[in-house]
């Protein structure tokens, strides 16, 4: 796997952290297997979202899906602080209703855009307070208290929601119109052959100006992006049902045995493994359907 974008899988249904960094630092993009809730506190910070850089203020909040390649640039020294919550998608679906979807705010939107808001202080207080209560509760093993957790994230989700749905936020992207324009072209054309020079022709530019400047200011070499990219089309081809020799030649990928291999490190597990997961989680287990079979009906 490429030494600057990596897959981060995330464990447990609810992983919450509020860490103190004093130091200065880069994180590679990455991205998880489930959602993100990140709000910044304090410090000096560049947080990027796939194809935006965001300069962070207190109270700043941003939610992140799978797809959506993201990291942080610490830019000095001074405390950096931030709460992190990362949630699998059957756990925030168990404490949606039928009414109150709390994935909203995360899948309807356009990918890599509308991810973040800027909470006044009332709100930020809100927010806080229920962020108190999971980081209380999470980590007890006392009578209840992974109910409250529950309770207590089922209140922040709700708040976040409501926000999301109204928010007019436009926040300050300061990522560079090269940058920006060289990654939109690469999604545009990711099934197709992209080079380097083609890059470059399409910009104007010579080409080791194009890919200094996509490494500066997204921490990825261009092939790793491509490859990236690459692979999560193959996911939703395979995903889609579409056989796995197909899902290669369709996402971009030239040769098999190169596609095999690259989808295995980035993703952890095979093509066949991963349409083979992605089929079984399509059908309703036997618990659901005997519950689909045995409802009442108006």
């Amino acid at each position: 796997m490429s030494s600057d974008y990596f897959y981060d899988p995330i464990k447990p249904e609810l992983l919450y952290r509020h860490p103190l960094t004093t130091y200065k630092y880069e994180s590679r993009y990455h991205r998880h297997n489930g959602y993100e809730i990140y709000l910044f506190l304090r410090g000096h910070v560049h947080f990027y979202v796939d194809h935006r850089c965001y300069p962070m203020q207190r109270g700043d909040l941003l939610v992140i899906s799978p797809e959506e390649m993201h990291r942080a640039l610490i830019l000095d020294e001074s405390e950096y602080e931030r709460i992190t919550i990362n949630l699998k998608k059957a756990y925030v679906s168990q404490l949606s209703t039928v009414l109150t979807d709390l994935l909203s705010c995360f899948d309807y939107r356009p990918e890599g855009k509308g991810n973040i808001i800027h909470l006044q202080d009332e709100q930020l207080k809100q927010l806080l307070y229920w962020t108190d209560q999971i980081e209380k509760f999470a980590d007890s093993r006392a009578y209840g208290a992974d109910v409250q957790t529950n309770a207590a994230m089922a209140q922040l989700l709700v708040l976040i929601n409501q926000w999301f749905q109204h928010n007019s936020y436009v926040p300050q992207d300061i990522m560079p119109e090269l940058v920006c324009k060289t990654m939109a072209y690469i999604d545009k054309h990711i099934t197709q052959h992209i080079t380097l020079g083609k890059l470059a022709e399409e910009f104007y530019m010579n080409s080791t100006s194009v890919s200094r400047q996509f490494k500066k200011h997204t921490g990825l070499t261009l092939r790793s992006y491509i490859l990236s990219r690459r692979i999560e089309l193959a996911k939703l081809l395979l995903t889609d049902g579409m056989s796995i020799t197909d899902a290669c030649f369709q996402s971009g990928f030239s040769d098999y045995a190169n596609f095999i291999r690259s989808f295995t490190k980035i993703v952890g597990i095979s093509p066949g493994k991963y349409k083979k997961q992605r089929r079984e989680a399509a059908v309703p287990t036997l618990r659901q359907q005997i519950v689909i079979q045995t409802a009442p009906k108006n």
